[in-house]
């Protein structure tokens, strides 16, 4: 069973990198700033570091609690920024961005609840704390 949180924290983290590699293109940068992100050219690529350190952090469990605060820190802004489904007028592209916002949002409670628990029992955090105990 304790390889069942590994999974999960893979599975969680997988997203964040599949999507990572656009966060240093012009398309994304482009987009961002159309939808009203400050200082996008900078903003964008500055998120994708972000997130590719947040998600490795998980999915290795070195400093998974730091790695989860970082992805927070990656999910707050892009979900009200990017996903703000509330100012869209069209009505298929407000409901493709609520998808995205409902979605963001829900990871955003998975990396909390890593905040508080951190990497789990099959991690480097856990090994790393095992080699700490006096024999």
């Amino acid at each position: 069973m304790k390889y069942l949180e590994l999974l999960g924290r893979i599975l969680f983290s997988i997203i964040f990198l599949k999507t990572i590699q656009g966060h240093f293109t012009s398309g994304y940068v482009g987009y961002a700033a159309s939808t009203g992100v400050p200082l996008a050219s900078v903003m964008v690529p500055l998120s994708g570091v972000i997130a590719i350190l947040g998600a490795l952090s998980i999915i290795l469990g070195y400093k998974g609690k730091l790695g989860a605060w970082l992805i927070v820190i990656f999910l707050i802004p892009v979900t009200f920024f990017m996903h703000n489904f509330w100012t869209v007028s069209d009505p298929m592209a407000a409901m493709s961005q609520a998808v995205s916002f409902w979605k963001n949002l829900s990871m955003l409670g998975g990396a909390l609840i890593i905040t508080y628990f951190g990497s789990g029992p099959v991690s480097i955090d856990s090994w790393m704390k095992s080699r700490k105990k006096p024999s």
